[in-house]
């Protein structure tokens, strides 16, 4: 699925319904709640012999691998927090956005299919969600997100978005993929 789709179903009439999640804090129970859906959320699982932390690690992990700068690998993958993942992750030498463009939703759906697949209560949690269209509502990216949060007025309607929802529709194919 994409925005492309959701905004088509949405217009034909088809009845949606949505979970809106953003943050990622980890709560102090063994309660799993829907800020595990973030990239941030702070859960381990190894892939190819290498451990992240986060969802947010591999994924910058993959982009470093994509632009071949070893440098910036090492960096991200023993970053402290998803947050210092990041910031390496936008210094990764030789990066061309369009080519990342490409190939970024691949390796995030590949980074949550680790994540979600090691953490059986994180996957009882993503599988629990059904046929829910998941949204990241985060009011400060458009390009993973929505661009809005989800006191928006009119947040039920895809077609107000400002964003592309990029890890609402990789979750989803994780879902998928899972439910195999």
């Amino acid at each position: 699925m994409d925005i492309k789709t959701l905004c088509d179903l949405y217009q034909s009439g088809k009845k949606l319904k949505y979970l809106f999640f953003w943050g990622h804090k980890a709560n102090h129970t063994n309660h799993i709640t829907k800020s595990c859906l973030s990239q941030w959320y702070p859960v381990q699982f190894t892939v190819n012999d290498v451990k992240y932390a986060s969802a947010e690690h591999y994924m910058m992990a993959g982009k470093a691998r994509l632009f071949n700068d070893l440098d910036a690998l090492e960096k991200i993958i023993n970053a402290k927090n998803p947050g210092a993942a990041k910031a390496y992750g936008r210094e990764i030498r030789g990066f061309n956005q369009s080519i990342w463009d490409e190939h970024r939703l691949k390796i995030v759906i590949e980074g949550n299919l680790a994540k979600f697949s090691q953490n059986k209560p994180l996957a009882e949690f993503l599988l629990n969600t059904g046929d829910k269209i998941l949204v990241e509502a985060s009011p400060v990216d458009r390009i993973w997100g929505i661009g809005l949060a989800e006191d928006f007025p009119n947040i039920q309607n895809p077609l107000t978005w400002d964003g592309l929802n990029l890890l609402g529709f990789a979750l989803i194919a994780v879902r998928e993929k899972l439910k195999a």
